[in-house]
């Protein structure tokens, strides 16, 4: 069984417990891990562990609580990690109305700016939202936004929200948080999406799944969210497995390396 995780901030930890989780990981059959970037710094910390590492790629971008910090020249930084080989999207970025660390139109214009630079440079676009869908799905449905793909992370929408993304060509991510007891809406919503245009991801060091909640969230763990969709669509954890790993390799663009590396 192959698994992967689509969404892990290991460039959120020392370089040592990034190594331990990730081996602790491919023992669980973790084979591919998507690190993404928050602001410069971190994003060029997931470059460089995404280009030590034969199965992990990298996202660069800034973070919707970031996004007043991103200025014309940190933006020319993301634009130049961008070309990096192991970088396979642009991310996490997106909007969050519940902390408002950054006003409104910052974030819009920011996330705007980082789509215009995926699709220049043909890269997915890893998108964070929070009490925000109304305004992020104006801004994928606009004419600027025509062309662009990606992924919403940790989704937790409504079927309504769902079924408009799915329209508009974006994959949705399962996290830990399909495990939650009080995430019935949110199961109701994973039933009836397309296989093939699901990932499913830690969002670690945060979300960890039951029965590890409490604990610090890492990509070993992203095997309790398969099993509980396998649950959910009355298949095997081995094909919800294989299902979301072939969507990994198609959203990104990338193809996991032999088990043997």
């Amino acid at each position: 069984m192959i698994l992967t995780d689509s969404h892990c901030h290991l460039a959120m930890l020392a370089p040592e417990r990034a190594e331990e989780v990730l081996t602790r990981a491919r023992s669980e059959g973790v084979a591919g891990f998507m690190v993404p970037g928050t602001a410069v710094d971190d994003s060029r910390a997931a470059v460089a562990i995404a280009s030590k590492n034969h199965d992990v790629w990298s996202a660069v971008g800034f973070h919707p609580h970031e996004a007043k910090d991103c200025g014309d020249e940190e933006f020319v930084a993301i634009a130049a990690l961008a070309g990096e080989p192991r970088v396979a999207a642009i991310g996490e970025i997106g909007l969050d109305y519940h902390y408002m660390h950054s006003p409104r139109e910052i974030q819009r214009k920011v996330f705007m700016r980082h789509l215009s630079l995926a699709k220049e440079r043909n890269l997915p676009l890893i998108i964070h939202n929070r009490e925000s869908t109304a305004d992020l799905l104006e801004l994928l449905e606009s004419e600027e936004a025509r062309g662009a793909r990606g992924v919403l992370h940790s989704f937790t929408e409504s079927a309504d929200t769902a079924r408009i993304l799915l329209d508009l060509g974006y994959y949705i991510s399962l996290s830990g948080i399909v495990t939650f007891r009080t995430a019935e809406p949110l199961r109701e919503v994973a039933k009836f999406l397309p296989h093939d245009r699901v990932l499913i991801e830690t969002d670690s060091p945060y979300l960890a799944p039951v029965p590890h909640r409490g604990k610090e969230n890492e990509p070993a763990f992203v095997k309790k969210t398969a099993e509980v969709i396998a649950g959910l669509w009355n298949e095997s954890v081995e094909i919800v497995a294989e299902r979301t790993t072939r969507n990994f390799e198609a959203l990104f663009g990338v193809e996991l390396p032999p088990p043997s590396l």
